[in-house]
């Protein structure tokens, strides 16, 4: 065993729960919707959020979706499609543009989107019982 190899197992055993190689992910296409929201009707915000993520679930090729907000309005949505033409079909989605354009009107002080292809993914997770 070379002594790469075993700094890597040394390390490994030494982090209670060790990051691991996430391939759910690969291949998938990746919408990054990075916002910064207006302080303007946060009630119709969080009914359309629901109703969008409800249709976009239902979308042919969706395949999840992960979001966060901060208190100061910022937030990043991914949304991760199957391929290419699925994440077309869902920007170009009627339902879709139709709160697009409410939100850059109303909820939106700013907006980026990115497109991305998923080549690799990790994931960790705390161990509580380790913790404790």
């Amino acid at each position: 065993m070379t002594d790469r190899a075993m700094l890597r197992l040394a390390s490994a055993a030494a982090i209670p729960n060790p990051i691991t190689m996430d391939a759910t992910r690969h291949g998938q296409i990746a919408v990054i919707f990075a916002s910064h929201r207006t302080r303007v009707d946060a009630a119709g915000y969080a009914e359309a959020s629901a109703a969008m993520d409800a249709l976009a679930a239902r979308q042919p090729g969706y395949r999840g979706v992960d979001s966060a907000r901060g208190a100061d309005g910022f937030g990043i949505t991914v949304s991760y499609w199957a391929d290419d033409a699925a994440a077309i079909a869902w920007r170009d989605h009627p339902g879709h543009a139709s709160i697009r354009d409410v939100g850059r009107a109303r909820w939106y002080d700013s907006y980026s989107v990115a497109v991305a292809r998923v080549e690799r993914g990790y994931r960790w997770t705390l161990d509580e019982s380790a913790a404790a």
